[in-house]
């Protein structure tokens, strides 16, 4: 349904920051906070689905992000403070980026804005211009021109690794195959694929008319339309395309502006927004943002903010980067938009781990760009607090242009009488009692059999980033349900073409694709099967660490728990629950059926940097002149070392920039643990050898 969830029967999921219990201990709150927004980034980048508005998510990261600064020893290089959001589908060829694609710090207010203007300030002098750029609410991608031809497209993917898309982004009308004029030998710009507004209005008729699957917004739509295998299919979705920055470039004229660097584009012939504006001051960004937030939708196409970049090109060289966003940019978001209207019921959906969520069914209402007929309630305390009844008026507000929320109701036009909603003491789908968590505000279906949770656990086991399964989504995963033939993801080796041909509309052709798609899953990583197996807290990032630590899932399944909270990047949490994943009879079954259906144990990926620093422990402290915090600790972790937050005698070394730690120096020097400058530094990230500490000299 266009603008409302597309997955009412069990998708929706939310743990807002605001009701996270703040007298948990840290480690266990920065655990569910990391393990939150590794559901969302997969929801947004990879199932082109999320359940979250862009403020709700946003809220999720900066509170991780106060949690870290008030407890640095719980920061790891692979936090999503410190990395930028998106996953690589095993569907498309991996393209890795000449300059990494990065993302970018947000400000929700002018106060903010002022904040990061004053931030520029104190690093370095004061920038005389600044270039407003429309925040377009699309994908990000990558396009690369040798001697001028159109040669590859790739999506951003984790920033670093995106996704080989060139066949489908040649469909696009407004990509040149050829750049005019004096071309650089190599360019790789940076732009964003939109879908207009008009477009997706007619994609969602014809969708709607046919029966297929509508899109939630223009974006989710570009992004599905992107990754299609059929280019042909991309090709009738009427995508375009703005570009906003140089990524690589070989040749071509000096620029000494980021004005000088948009003009240069489009010289060539590729298309930049026309509404990119270079003022001289932040009062003068201000009133741009004010003025788009007033007119964004007279535009055929949605925006979500402005980006604000500093346009002096060796300001920005001096500025740099963190390990996720360049400090020389950032996006001003547009606040919520709100509108009212009634509340015909409140239902409940029931998620691949049990979680019941309360969700609204509401009288059709255009917010945000979009008409919406559902929205999120949360969970039983949200209901409670807001005091949301059936008949009720109420304020919806549409957050970033994704997923909305019930605000509050219109308490002068209740009508009388109108009895509280109460939380189902049952489950809707199948009748077992509900219970919720003793201290958290979540309510789960205690039966693991109930159909909504099969259902989603299989559509979860053959998501992109989980075996990627391609044709098996959720009307798939329940005619199997439905018709017997499957009870859980192992059920899925066991498949043949003759059960196949007995669902509703699978004819031979499909029946053999589908069957094709579950053999090649066999041969997923480990981590991908780790994370398929849908272990509570564990998201991608988590078993990546495991995958690489254990090396197959038999000794991950072996290993105690406290073998598990012992590995770097894991921790109790995550380590108790993937023990108590295992230790049930019932999951070990599965595992057995995916043995012997030949899935692969033990493929782990391997890392594409020497592991020189394997198994070692170096700390960094103080400031690096070519590095930040994050960027050295990356460095560590991409060579197989950890970067813990404190010194012990299992250090092997510690990097020390200007203004160091006083306390982590005393205790190198107390434990005898070499101190290395930055050239020492590069030189261990090079070498893996690490000088011996100079001898004491006598008194």
């Amino acid at each position: 349904m266009p603008g409302g969830l597309t997955h009412p029967a069990g998708t929706l999921r939310r743990v807002p920051p605001d009701h996270l219990d703040e007298d948990a201990d840290p480690a266990e709150l920065a655990a569910r906070l990391r393990a939150e927004i590794d559901h969302h980034d997969r929801r947004y980048y990879e199932l082109d689905d999320p359940e979250v508005s862009d403020a709700e998510y946003d809220a999720l990261v900066r509170r991780l992000h106060a949690l870290e600064q008030d407890h640095p020893e719980l920061a790891t290089a692979d936090s999503p403070t410190r990395r930028v959001s998106g996953t690589v589908s095993a569907q498309f060829a991996p393209v890795e980026h000449l300059v990494p694609m990065m993302s970018l710090e947000n400000a929700v207010s002018f106060e903010e804005l002022q904040a990061w203007g004053d931030r520029l300030t104190r690093r370095v002098r004061e920038a005389s211009s600044f270039v407003c750029e429309l925040k377009i609410d699309g994908v990000a991608m990558s396009l690369r021109y040798e001697q001028g031809r159109y040669t590859r497209a790739a999506t951003r993917g984790n920033g670093r690794v995106g996704e080989d898309v060139t066949e489908n982004v040649r469909t696009i009308a407004a990509v040149p195959d050829r750049l005019e004029g004096d071309v650089p030998e190599l360019l790789e710009v940076r732009g964003e694929v939109y879908m207009p507004v008009s477009a997706f209005d007619e994609l969602n008729r014809r969708q709607a008319e046919s029966g297929g699957r509508t899109f939630a917004n223009p974006r989710n739509s570009a992004a599905g339309s992107l990754r299609q295998k059929d280019p042909a299919v991309t090709a009738s979705r009427e995508l375009s395309l703005f570009v906003y920055q140089l990524g690589a470039v070989e040749g071509g004229p000096p620029l000494r502006t980021h004005t000088e660097t948009l003009e240069l584009l489009a010289s060539l012939g590729l298309p930049v927004n026309p509404e990119i504006r270079t003022v001289g001051t932040l009062d003068e960004v201000h009133e741009r943002c004010r003025h788009w937030l007033e007119h964004r939708h007279d535009l055929d196409y949605e925006i979500d903010g402005v980006v604000v970049k500093v346009d002096d090109l060796a300001l920005r060289d001096e500025l740099g980067s963190t390990s996720k966003a360049p400090r020389w940019a950032i996006a001003y978001k547009f606040p919520p938009e709100e509108r009212t209207t009634k509340l015909r019921d409140i239902m409940v959906s029931i998620g691949r781990t049990g979680k019941a969520t309360p969700f609204a069914q509401l009288e059709p209402v255009f917010v945000g760009g979009s008409t919406v007929q559902q929205a999120t309630l949360h969970n039983e305390d949200q209901v409670r607090a807001k005091d949301v009844r059936p008949g009720d008026t109420v304020i919806v507000r549409k957050a970033g242009d994704v997923i909305p929320e019930v605000v509050k109701p219109v308490l002068g036009e209740r009508p009388p009488g109108l009895a509280p909603w109460a939380f189902p003491t049952s489950c809707p789908r199948c009748g077992e009692p509900l219970r919720r968590l003793e201290s958290e505000s979540d309510t789960f279906c205690v039966n693991v059999d109930c159909p909504s949770q099969r259902r989603a656990r299989i559509e979860h086991f053959a998501s992109r980033g989980a075996m990627d399964i391609e044709g098996l989504g959720e009307r798939t995963a329940v005619l199997l349900l439905d018709r017997g033939l499957v009870a859980d993801p192992g059920d899925l080796y066991r498949l043949t073409l003759d059960d196949l041909r007995t669902l509703d509309g699978f004819a031979d052709v499909s029946a053999r694709k589908l069957l094709e798609a579950i053999d090649a899953s066999r041969s997923r990583p480990l981590a991908n099967l780790l994370f398929g197996l849908n272990i509570r807290h564990l998201g991608a990032a988590g078993a990546a660490v495991l995958a690489r630590a254990f090396g197959t899932l038999d000794r991950i399944v072996a290993a105690s728990e406290e073998e598990l909270a012992a590995t770097e990047g894991v921790g109790p949490v995550i380590a108790a629950s993937v023990a108590g994943f295992f230790a049930l009879e019932r999951n070990r079954e599965v595992v057995e059926k995916l043995r012997v259906a030949g899935v692969d144990f033990g493929r782990v990926e391997v890392p594409t940097l020497p592991q020189v620093l394997a198994g070692r422990s170096v700390v960094v402290t103080g400031t690096l002149e070519r590095y930040s915090r994050e960027q050295a600790e990356d460095a560590i972790l991409a060579r197989g070392g950890r970067s813990p937050g404190s010194v012990s005698s299992r250090t092997a070394a510690v990097v020390a920039g200007a203004e160091p730690g006083q306390a982590k120096l005393n205790r190198a020097t107390e434990l005898g643990i070499p101190v290395l400058d930055e050239a020492g530094f590069e030189r261990l990230l090079e070498t893996g050898e690490i000088p011996a500490p100079p001898e004491p000299t006598a008194g």
